[in-house]
């Protein structure tokens, strides 16, 4: 059984792993070795309520961080040691730890101290607090599945401050850049909401124009954003997306004419690395055969209207795309997100929402308007609140 807990702020923060187990398994194994084989600088020491009193289930402490000193040694032989010896003798007496546990099993915490930390008291409470936690969690099977996948999108890790975004919450609005004058890119960029809904397009003008290191630039305007690179990729499919996924891309967009052998290569190799690929499909006669003919789904597949042949065609209410939407999503997959590009506007973005569309694909009516925010709010207005908008607090 094993839990996590972190609780605290500033430098006393405290953060313990734990599990727990029982005498004659891996993990009162694992205790006899940590009190056999020492390691310098991290020794481990059994838990005590003061000298003398060990608790039940025996604890072994395991510091995380380093000691170089007396000072460290101190924090970590005083109030930590007390702190986590307490946490679980008063897990026992409430119930918290089954009572026939108390012999049989035993506890392995491993224990973080800063060592800045100085507020003894601090120190004392947080790691009491994390290591309560942690047994309860590590008892009580938490997290659940559930709880994970509600949670992992969700989420952003405070130290790393960064994550690997997923298209989890459909629908989106995917705004194409195909602005090549960086000063225009930084104004039309800053313009846009900041919304989880919106996810911005290197569109393959910008892309023509300043190569897949020209993500790089989109990023100083709007880090975090999930990023697609539209590379229309008809060859080499393996090398191409591993160069967008080296300038931070978060997806590759493959062209839907491309031979089927790179279309899967693209599909798997973005599938590797972790990101996405959308297939486009602009001037496929038959995007269920390329759907049907390769061995790989892709996660997103774009009905792309041609710009140049769909003039005038814009506020179609009965467009071929929307009957496509519901092939692709009974025919092949319902996990597939179909994204639509070509005369999107708010009139034609409310007709594809409503026959299934998972992303709007809006270019030049957003970054060539006189009022970019107002433009991209007629599109955001139609997709729904914004994640989590009344969620006001975080473990």
């Amino acid at each position: 059984m094993i839990g996590e807990a972190l609780v605290g702020e500033g430098v006393e923060v405290a953060h313990v792993d734990l599990t727990i187990g029982k005498k004659e398994g891996p993990v009162g194994q694992a205790f006899l070795n940590g009190l056999t084989q020492l390691s310098q600088g991290h020794t481990p020491l059994l838990g005590v309520i003061r000298p003398n009193l060990i608790p039940k289930p025996a604890t072994l402490i395991i510091p995380k961080v380093t000691i170089k000193n007396l000072d460290d040694a101190n924090k970590i032989f005083g109030p930590a040691q007390a702190a986590v010896a307490k946490a679980v003798a008063d897990s026992l007496q409430e119930g918290v730890i089954p009572e026939d546990y108390a012999e049989r099993y035993v506890i392995l915490a491993s224990v973080f101290i800063h060592p800045e930390a100085s507020d003894y008291d601090k120190i004392y409470r947080y790691n009491y607090s994390a290591t309560k936690l942690a047994i309860k969690r590590a008892l009580t099977g938490y997290p659940d599945l559930k709880k994970i996948n509600f949670e992992k999108d969700r989420s952003v890790h405070a130290i790393a401050g960064v994550k690997m975004e997923k298209l989890w919450r459909p629908p989106y609005l995917q705004i194409a850049l195909d602005v090549t004058d960086l000063g225009t890119l930084k104004r039309v960029i800053e313009q846009i909401p900041h919304n989880d809904m919106v996810i911005l397009e290197a569109g393959t003008l910008f892309i023509k124009e300043w190569g897949v290191r020209g993500l790089s630039e989109i990023r100083k305007f709007r880090p975090g954003v999930f990023l697609i690179a539209d590379l229309k990729t008809l060859d080499v499919g393996k090398v191409e997306v591993d160069q967008a996924f080296n300038q931070s891309a978060d997806a590759v967009v493959v062209s839907g004419l491309a031979n089927i052998e790179t279309i899967e290569n693209v599909i798997s190799e973005a599938r590797r690395m972790g990101i996405y690929a959308y297939v486009d499909m602009m001037n496929v006669t038959d995007p269920m055969g390329v759907l049907k003919s390769s061995k790989e789904r892709p996660d997103v597949v774009i009905l792309h209207r041609n710009v140049d042949a769909g003039a005038g065609k814009e506020d179609q209410a009965e467009d071929n795309r929307w009957k496509l939407i519901k092939e692709i999503k009974s025919g092949i997959s319902d996990k597939i997100l179909c994204a639509v590009a070509g005369g999107i506007n708010p009139k034609t973005a409310k007709q594809a929402l409503i026959n299934g569309a998972d992303i709007l694909i809006v270019g030049r009516y957003i970054t060539q308007s006189k009022d970019v925010e107002r433009a991209a709010r007629e599109f955001i207005s139609l997709l729904g609140e914004d994640t989590d908008l009344y969620r006001t607090h975080w473990e």
